[in-house]
C-alpha cells in the first residue's frame, strides 16, 4: 500500500452562483451543501419566457390543481377510413379529414354525457356544465403546443367541421390566431398519431374537465368474427377530471367513440 499512488483528492462542491459557500463541518460540507454545477459555455440555455412560459405555467396548474385519471381502448378503425373514403370520393370539392369525424364522435359523446363538458369552479366550490360545446384542438407549432378552439362545435355539420378544423389549425401554425380564439374551450381533441406514437396518457386543458387522446392508425392483426385480420387499429385515450364524473360516465363516454369508430353507422344514427 505504501508503494501504490498516492489516493486522488475529494471533489469540492461548485456552487451554483459565484458568492454561494458550501455549509457543513469540519469534515466537509453536508448533503445541503452539494449544489449543481452551472451551466458551462457549452450548454445551450433556453430561457423559460413568452409561449413557452405560458405552456408551462398551465400545464404545471393543470396536474396541481385536477385529480385527473387516463383510461383508454384499442379500436377498430378500418370502418371509419373506408367511410372518409367513401364521403371523400363522393364530394371531391369539399373533403373530409379523419380529424373532423374524430371531432363529430367527439360532438356525439359529449351530448350523451355532458357531464364532460364541463369545469370546476374551486371557488365557488361548483362544477359549471357548459351548455355549448367549444371544442379545442391541440396543434404543434414551431412556438409550441397551442390549443385553438372551434366555439360551438356542435351547430356545425361535419364538413363545416372539416373546413373550420382545417383553417384554424393552419392559422395557429402561421402564428395569426388572436388571443381569443386560445382561450374558452371545453373539451379538447388532441390528435397525437401525426407523431407516430400510440399512446399517450395527455394533461388536461385548464380549466376544462376532459380530452380525448387518438394515437396512430396502424395495421395491427384483429378478430373480426372468430377469424384472424389485417385491420387499421388506434387507441384512444380519455383523460378526464375525476370531481365532475365517476368512471362509469367517463367508460361510457370512451366506448361510445371507440363503438362509433368501429361502427360509423351508429354515429349517423345518433345525429
Amino acid at each position: 500500500a505504501a508503494a501504490g499512488p498516492a489516493p486522488a483528492p475529494r471533489p469540492t462542491p461548485v456552487p451554483d452562483r459565484p458568492d454561494a459557500a458550501p455549509t457543513g463541518g469540519a469534515d466537509g460540507p453536508t448533503a445541503a451543501g452539494r449544489v449543481a454545477v452551472p451551466a458551462s459555455e457549452e450548454d445551450l440555455v433556453v430561457p423559460l419566457t413568452g409561449v413557452r412560459k405560458v405552456i408551462a405555467d398551465k400545464l404545471s396548474r393543470s396536474r396541481r390543481e385536477i385529480p385527473e385519471v387516463t383510461i383508454w381502448v384499442d379500436a377498430d378503425a378500418t370502418a371509419l377510413v373506408e367511410t372518409r373514403r367513401a364521403i371523400n370520393a363522393a364530394t371531391p370539392d369539399a373533403p373530409v379529414s379523419l380529424l373532423a369525424l374524430l371531432a363529430r364522435i367527439c360532438l356525439s359523446g359529449l351530448r350523451r354525457f355532458p357531464q364532460l363538458n364541463a369545469r370546476v369552479d374551486t371557488e365557488g366550490q361548483r362544477i359549471v356544465q357548459s351548455r355549448g360545446v367549444h371544442l379545442g384542438i391541440a396543434a404543434q407549432t414551431d412556438r409550441g403546443l397551442v390549443v385553438p378552439v372551434l366555439r360551438d362545435a356542435h351547430l356545425l355539420t361535419t364538413r363545416e367541421l372539416a373546413a373550420a378544423l382545417a383553417e384554424t389549425t393552419a392559422a395557429a401554425r402561421a402564428g395569426t390566431l388572436p388571443p381569443a380564439r386560445l382561450t374558452g374551450g371545453t373539451f379538447t381533441l388532441n390528435n397525437y398519431g401525426v407523431f407516430g406514437v400510440d399512446g399517450s396518457t395527455p394533461i388536461i386543458n385548464h380549466p376544462e374537465a376532459a380530452l380525448l387522446g387518438v394515437g396512430r392508425i396502424v395495421d395491427k392483426p384483429w378478430v373480426v368474427d372468430g377469424q384472424l385480420a389485417v385491420r387499421k387499429v388506434t387507441q384512444l385515450s380519455l383523460t378526464f377530471d375525476h370531481r365532475v364524473c365517476d368512471g362509469g360516465v367517463a367508460g361510457g363516454f370512451l366506448r361510445h367513440v371507440a363503438d362509433c369508430v368501429e361502427q360509423p353507422a351508429l354515429l349517423v344514427a345518433n345525429v
